[in-house]
């Protein structure tokens, strides 16, 4: 910063230049009087550097064994099966089996909530940790597995599945106080999206119907994909002033009554997780805000956090046919994952 002393010198200099450029008379300039020492000129402030991100710390153990965990379970659905949906309905039933021998070989048994839409026959999967002394409140952890239309559907949603796979491995011989329910959810794309028969929306009313008690809900959905570069992440215009213009964190969204679930969720993840997490508590009249697997537990009264990478506001390939597993970074996946582990603890009052 110039200094007010040096900035008045400067500016009185120029005026005499400027008088002694334009004729003899106008400012005494005929006979110049000796010129005091000048001080040399300051060299030009450099540009500050862009702050550069912090990087992350090396996979913990934990981590290093998720990620092959992780990369597994995605190349086996988005990879091997590919395109999963009502127009692809073969496909989509392989992918049901494949999820219910996944949870069996872990030693749960599988509850199928099927139900008969269109031409298909839609399947549920869900399994069970009972609880201790608060066994009666429940803990529903939950991702959809159907892609959409044309995309083989590897960040949406082959990534949530398979975190849902990996976390159910995690608590399978693990005794919280409150239950959990690990939930692979059929039908969450279009035609579907946000109707009756949308299969978190039929697991949901029918958890409803049976008053049980659920404490909250986390939807996982688009996990796998993040960068680094300054602009890769784009937001609604309501939303983008007030978070980081790189895609490198994962985000965690709540509406309405969930705002204090999610407050609780993303307050323990950054206590735990080793990578950034953004709170985005969503405008009620924003588009598609309360959309995806958490909008059918909100709809019954169920506090519910999506957890995402933010899908098509950062995501190039998403729902193409370039959604394959290889765009996929496995190990800030499973840096998400274990930092799940931790948010489930929490809740369920695992010690």
């Amino acid at each position: 910063m110039t200094r007010p002393g040096a900035a008045a010198a400067a500016v009185s200099a120029s005026a005499v230049m400027l008088a002694c450029l334009a004729g003899p008379g106008l400012g005494g300039c005929g006979s110049p009087p000796p010129r005091a020492p000048v001080a040399a000129p300051r060299p030009a402030p450099k540009p500050a550097r862009a702050k550069q991100p912090k990087a992350l710390p090396p996979l913990a153990p934990r981590e290093q064994a998720l990620e092959t965990e992780l990369k597994g379970y995605v190349q086996q659905l988005a990879g091997k099966i590919g395109e999963r949906n009502a127009k692809q309905m073969w496909e989509l039933a392989s992918a049901a089996d494949y999820l219910a021998n996944a949870f069996e070989d872990m030693g749960y048994r599988v509850e199928r909530q099927g139900y008969e839409v269109g031409e298909i026959l839609a399947m549920n999967l869900s399994v069970s940790v009972a609880g201790g002394e608060r066994g009666d409140e429940l803990i529903v952890v939950g991702a959809h597995y159907d892609s959409a239309e044309g995309s083989p559907g590897a960040d949406d949603n082959a990534s949530g599945a398979a975190a849902v796979l990996a976390l159910a491995r995690h608590y399978r011989n693990l005794h919280p106080s409150r239950s959990l329910r690990f939930v692979e959810f059929v039908n969450a794309e279009q035609p579907y999206y946000k109707t009756d028969d949308m299969g978190s929306a039929r697991y949901a009313k029918a958890l409803a119907a049976r008053s049980e008690r659920v404490v909250g809900m986390l939807g996982i959905d688009n996990i796998g994909y993040y960068s680094d570069a300054p602009g890769s992440q784009h937001y609604p215009a309501a939303l983008a002033p007030r978070y980081p213009r790189a895609g490198r964190f994962v985000a965690f969204a709540g509406q309405g009554a969930s705002e204090l679930l999610l407050q609780r969720v993303v307050t323990t993840f950054r206590g735990r997780a080793s990578i950034p997490a953004e709170a985005v508590e969503l405008p009620a009249d924003m588009k598609d805000a309360n959309g995806s697997d958490t909008w059918s537990f909100r709809r019954f009264g169920f506090p519910a956090v999506a957890v995402s990478d933010t899908g098509a506001f950062r995501y190039p390939h998403y729902r193409t046919a370039q959604d394959t597993p290889d765009k996929l970074d496995y190990g800030r996946m499973a840096r998400v994952v274990a930092g799940l582990e931790d948010v489930i603890d929490q809740l369920a009052l695992r010690r």
